[in-house]
């Protein structure tokens, strides 16, 4: 079963996903993919704050397993039944 880890902040943007993501969630998130300048990565963000990400996460079955605070950044880990 998935499981995904999200760096959040306390206000958009709000990471959701790399390359690999699955593409139907990330379209169903609203999110956009980009490379930022200096990294040789895709990230997805959405410009919502972590609580409606969340919510809409929710409705697709995820549940939050752990979060931690890294420097002002947030990462919430969920799991997929």
């Amino acid at each position: 079963h998935p499981l995904r880890c999200l760096s959040l902040q306390e206000v958009g943007p709000t990471m959701v996903g790399d390359e690999h993501s699955d593409p139907s969630l990330m379209s169903f998130l609203g999110a956009t993919k980009r490379n930022m300048l200096g990294n040789h990565f895709w990230e997805y963000y959405v410009n919502d704050a972590p609580r409606i990400v969340l919510n809409k996460l929710e409705s697709c079955g995820y549940r939050v397993v752990s979060m931690t605070g890294v420097g002002q950044t947030l990462v919430w880990c969920l799991h997929k039944e």
